[in-house]
């Protein structure tokens, strides 16, 4: 197997995230449920624009987080997914390509622009996000270049891009491509609603050995397992993947990799101001620690160090450097 030129490529929803300040009252007149994502589309999205408090933007999606956060560590990451040629997709790959992303897709005129989330931050720094995938539900098989995906150690994919049937396709033939180069596999489950309407798809990837590394928070992993107890839905899921991987929020987060496990606390935080990317950036450092050969624990550390980082400021990007935070743990 030839040398990696890229630790992990990330393939997802290419997404420029709209952040606001709200009331748990504004979610509540909106008919909103706290802490939840849906789906919305333009013309809803236009109208939830108009109604929210002054707003950031930032390239986001989990995937392109995730990747932002790996270049971060100092780490070489790629990501894959589909914007329009409008105002948001060329300031999605000029910002993320800015983070140190390699980021080659081409924008494509699908009819719709580029999606956009509106992240809605109550003052217990829960967020409540609606998203219009717009241009992101549209990429195909063809945008892949299978080269860049031999060439990388790991991918990793989001559970959110098995909605659309397009992209559907292109992570099927991504996981084939890496498959065949010997590459690893990673697939985050990404909430719940993902799991409710695409369980049996999601369980024949798992189940088939197409996964070997399955991220996945506490109420992920039971509802994949459809049990109601953590240790019971660990113990359901972790013989089908090589490397299962579970955060519990401010219970920290464990691993397991046949049949060592490993457990790790939260990093401590001053203040959470924002969740948003929390799950995305711990699963950076753990994909940067595990293409790196750093232990399970390890990995698990460098997650938790990241997570912690980007809850205590507004986006699902690093401010300070990660790096720096890491120590020893990042060379």
């Amino acid at each position: 197997m030839t040398e990696a030129r890229l630790d992990v490529l990330t393939i997802g929803n290419a997404i420029v995230d709209v952040i606001a300040d709200a009331t748990d009252s504004f979610l509540e007149t909106e008919g909103l449920t706290k802490n939840s994502m849906r789906l919305i589309d333009a013309e809803e999205a236009e109208r939830l624009y108009a109604h929210m408090a002054p707003a950031r933007e930032v390239s986001g999606g989990c995937a392109g987080n995730t990747a932002a956060g790996i270049a971060a560590l100092g780490g070489r990451a790629g990501f894959v997914g589909q914007v329009a040629p409008d105002q948001l997709g060329t300031f999605y790959r000029h910002d993320l390509t800015a983070a140190g992303v390699e980021f080659t897709t081409p924008a494509l005129d699908v009819g719709v622009p580029t999606a956009r989330s509106m992240i809605l931050v109550t003052p217990d720094g829960h967020r409540t996000m609606n998203t219009f995938l717009g241009a992101a539900q549209h990429l195909p098989a063809s945008a892949l270049d299978e080269q860049q995906i031999r060439d990388s150690a790991a991918i990793y994919l989001e559970g959110y891009l098995w909605d659309p049937e397009t992209p559907r396709y292109a992570m099927i033939r991504a996981i084939e491509v890496a498959r065949a180069a010997g590459r690893k596999v990673a697939f985050t489950l990404s909430d719940t609603f993902c799991i409710e309407r695409h369980r049996d798809g999601f369980n024949q990837l798992i189940d088939g050995g197409r996964i070997d590394i399955l991220f996945a928070n506490e109420a992920e992993i039971q509802a994949l397992a459809g049990v109601p107890h953590l240790e019971s839905a660990i113990e359901a899921v972790r013989g089908k993947v090589q490397t299962l991987v579970v955060t519990r929020g401010e219970k920290g987060a464990l691993a397991t990799h046949g049949s060592e496990r490993a457990d790790v606390p939260a990093e401590p935080v001053a203040e959470v101001v924002d969740t948003t990317g929390a799950g995305d950036l711990f699963a950076a450092g753990f994909l940067f620690g595990y293409t790196g050969g750093k232990s399970l624990k390890q990995s698990l550390r460098l997650g938790a160090i990241a997570a912690a980082e980007v809850i205590q400021h507004y986006g699902a990007r690093p401010e300070a450097d990660l790096k720096a935070l890491a120590g020893e743990l990042a060379a």
